[in-house]
């Protein structure tokens, strides 16, 4: 049975250790940054289709020591690699490492690189090219200590590309984070929900699939089509399947709003291209003004955070209005709030009752929950 590394965001190991478990893989076993699990050919498509909070899907073909460079040639070139994938097929080879003694890692890329295309050159007398850009086949290298693990990657372009999002503004969040903020604060379709600082619509576009049943993957293609053990005839059923399974276009309660226009315009552009301009409820307006569109649901926003002194003084202006703008027009609601801005928890003057450690790339935030009960929340 194959063995296969599902790679996230740093603190929603949690979430996809259980929809991993939910879709029947095994052996499922969670690390930092990310899942093993073993499972069929089947459920590695299932996984690439469905999952909202992996970025993407890792086979593991090999692991093993190493102690010098000519060790790790020497692993690879053993493999058998014609056997996953045409010599028509371009590569790219990607190598991370942690605790590695070898001195350089694009020399390591390089070794790996060549093994490959010599073992294809034994076989068959050519090899395949490379491709940086739009590989067909993207081989990992991981390196820890002195184990050598070496991946194909069965999803291609990362998972939280759905497919759909065209159109983005400054330092969107990405689709399996926000897929993932979703899931740890339990929103649930039906629930209302609003974003009231949506930039180009991520929270609202996730929420709107999850609602219609439409399964994040379902509008794109992935790396393992190209695999020669690739089973088109379960992969087409799969995905027939899933589609039969989608709910139509209808308003749901799912509610953004953003102060700036052309944000509103980028959202609404992703929502009609998505297919979900009907679900989603739009208008321009400030997050301090806003009132709650239903008597109870849940707020979720990606806050903004400064980098330059300017921008930190008018996030310590924005804080406490924030904070009296919840509690004042949002009795009732639960407010989710994603930042990296740690001065929040003093300058909202609101006490969270929860705090998720989360990771948006290198970056460390939180995400803080709020349950605007009027009256209980504010530090005395």
């Amino acid at each position: 049975m194959p063995d296969f590394f599902a790679p996230c965001p740093r603190g929603l190991e949690a979430v996809l250790h259980s929809d991993l478990a939910t879709m029947g893989a095994q052996q499922v076993r969670s690390t930092e940054g990310g899942v093993h699990f073993s499972g069929d050919w089947p459920l590695c498509y299932r996984v690439n289709l469905e999952s909202r909070v992996a970025s993407r899907i890792l086979w593991r073909v090999k692991e093993t020591q190493y102690r010098t460079e000519q060790d790790i040639y020497q692993a690879v070139f053993a493999l058998q690699w014609q056997r996953w994938f045409d010599v028509t097929r371009t590569i790219r080879v990607n190598t991370t490492a942690i605790r590695c003694a070898l001195k350089s890692l694009e020399f390591i890329t390089l070794l790996v690189k060549d093994a490959v295309c010599d073992r294809f050159r034994a076989h068959c007398n050519e090899r395949p090219s490379v491709d940086t850009l739009e590989p067909d086949v993207r081989i990992h290298v991981f390196i820890e200590d002195d184990k050598l693990m070496l991946y194909l990657d069965t999803s291609g372009d990362a998972l939280f590309k759905r497919g759909i999002r065209q159109h983005t503004n400054i330092a969107p969040i990405r689709e399996n984070l926000a897929a993932g903020i979703l899931r740890l604060a339990k929103w649930q379709p039906g629930t209302p929900l609003l974003d009231p600082m949506c930039g180009s619509g991520t929270f609202l576009i996730e929420a709107a699939q999850m609602s219609l049943n439409i399964q994040p993957g379902i509008a794109r293609k992935f790396a393992f089509e190209k695999l020669l053990n690739f089973d088109a005839a379960k992969w087409q059923k799969m995905r027939e399947q899933a589609i039969a399974a989608q709910l139509p276009a209808k308003p749901l309660e799912i509610y953004g709003s953003d102060l700036y226009g052309d944000a509103l315009k980028t959202t609404w552009r992703n929502l009609e291209e998505a297919g979900l301009s009907d679900c989603v409820e739009l208008k321009q307006a400030n997050v301090l003004e806003i009132t709650a569109p239903t008597a109870s649901g849940m707020l979720v926003a990606n806050l903004p955070y400064g980098e330059r002194m300017g921008e930190l003084d008018e996030l310590a202006e924005l804080y406490p209005k924030l904070g009296d703008a919840l509690k004042k027009k949002f009795g009732g609601w639960t407010a989710y709030l994603f930042t990296a801005d740690k001065a929040i928890l003093k300058l909202m003057r609101l006490s969270p009752s929860k705090r998720t450690p989360l990771f948006n790339g290198a970056i460390e935030c939180r995400l803080l929950e709020y349950k605007m009960v009027s009256g209980s929340n504010r530090k005395i």
